[in-house]
Formats: C-alpha cells, structure tokens, sequence
C-alpha cells in the first residue's frame, strides 16, 4: 500500500504564497533542490488542482529549464516520469504525458489508488490537499519551512481539519530552510 504525502514549501508564519500570491521567496537552492529530488523519487503519481497542474507543466513543456542545472534536469525527469492526476471541471485536455483529468476529488478513488499502487503518491497545493486531510486519507507531510516571514496569503494547512502527528526526522540546510518529515498518528 502506498503512503499519500502531502509536501510543501512554507513560509515561517505557515503561507505558501502571500497576499498577492507570490512564492518568489519558496525558490529551492541546489542543496534544498537536491534533497527534494531524494524524497520525489520513490513518487508513482502526483495529484493535482488545475492552477498547479499547469504551474508545473513546464517541467515537460520547456526543456531548456531543465539544463540550468543538475538539479533542475533530475527533477524534470522524476516529473516526466510519474503518473499524474487533474482534478479540475474546466481544464479540457493535458499538455503533458502520463496525465488524467477527473472532474472531482473522489476520497474512495484516492484511497483505492493508495491500496493498488506501488509507488507513494503525493498531493500538491494546499487546496486541493485540503479535501485530503478532511477525508482522513494523508498519511505524511513533508514541510520545508522557509526563513521568511510574509503576513498573509495562501495558508498551507486547512483551517478546519484536526490531524496529530509524529514527527519523524528534520533537516537544517545552509541557507536556513529547515525540513520537517511527520506522519499521521492513527485514529
């Protein structure tokens, strides 16, 4: 059975983006960018909303962003390489392979996805891991916390959700990120 892990790049004060919706300052360095590509790496398939799905189709859609560094070029191809899922009711085809659009986010479906697959799957985007935490189906999270205060935004957990959890490893890299791995506490 697969893992559902929830991971995202936060600020101190908890936003992934601030109030204009900027996220400039999430911008891994390589040292960060390379432990990143560590933890995707055993990911079979990523769930998505539209707005992030068509935010990270650039990783198959320009090749020459790729070749800015080693780091870059290995994501890119741990992306290309996994299964992807849309849920959105407006986006009416995909611009990348190994990609599906369904219309809702089923809990039942994700959780049959969860049993069948081989692979760990990931759910990016706060919003649509908001549907996530409420159906009791996330099982890890895995937080980098950003050196940077941005007093409001996009928040990266859901207000209305209550989930204990174990922590289960961190990690302090040079330019102040810290990384935080917790899992979900059974019920």
């Amino acid at each position: 059975m697969a893992s559902l892990i929830y991971s995202m790049i936060a600020s101190l004060d908890g936003y992934v983006a601030d109030a204009r919706g900027d996220f400039s300052w999430a911008e891994p360095d390589p040292e960060v960018h390379a432990f990143i590509n560590e933890l995707e790496r055993p990911i079979g398939t990523y769930l998505y909303g539209r707005r992030m799905y068509e935010m990270m189709t650039v990783w198959e859609t320009d090749p020459a962003l790729a070749e800015h560094s080693p780091e870059l070029r290995d994501f890119a191809e741990l992306w290309r390489e996994a299964d992807k899922v849309v849920y959105s009711t407006t986006l009416a085809a995909t611009a990348t392979r190994r990609t599906r659009i369904e219309p809702v986010f089923d809990p039942e479906a994700v959780r049959r996805l969860k049993e069948n697959a081989s692979r760990d799957v990931t759910v990016a985007g706060p919003t649509l891991a908001a549907h996530a935490f409420r159906a009791g189906l996330m099982d890890e999270c895995h937080l980098f916390v950003v050196p940077v205060i941005v007093g409001g935004g996009l928040k990266a957990f859901p207000d209305d959700v209550r989930l204990d959890l174990t922590l289960q490893s961190e990690r302090r890299f040079t330019g102040g990120t810290v990384f935080l791995h917790y899992t979900a506490r059974p019920v």
